[in-house]
């Protein structure tokens, strides 16, 4: 199962209180897919591109049953794991370069507007 979203979005604040910078992520090599952070990859990121909006993926979900819960919208949050590099404090901590260490599927993600996009159905 294949699906695209976003993995971060520039210029919100999360949960945490961080903002994500445009060019965080510059330069990002191949990541794992997750679920929850923690464990043995479950698929893996295809394509990484940071646009406008922010971290855009594509990634293919291996495990059957991850697959199914992301298929019917149950798992649709996004969450990346990082090691900030350059950071700005204010009255947010901005996140302006970061190395990307994972992207995983979550429950409820950091950023609430992290999230898979659209599910890709064979033939797309």
């Amino acid at each position: 199962m294949t699906f695209t979203g976003y993995a971060a979005i520039w210029d919100r604040m999360d949960r945490a209180g961080d903002v994500m910078r445009r060019g965080a992520f510059a330069g990002a090599g191949d990541v794992p897919l997750l679920w929850q952070h923690r464990g043995d990859p479950m698929g893996r990121i295809t394509a990484l591109v940071e646009d406008e909006t922010g971290l855009a993926v594509e990634g293919r979900v291996e495990d059957p049953a991850l697959a199914a819960l992301v298929r019917s919208g149950t798992v649709a949050g996004l969450s990346v794991g990082y090691r900030p590099r350059v950071i700005h404090q204010g009255a947010a901590r901005a996140i302006l370069s970061a190395e990307l260490i994972e992207i995983s599927l979550v429950t409820v993600p950091m950023q609430p507007l992290a999230r898979v996009n659209h599910v890709l159905t064979k033939g797309e």
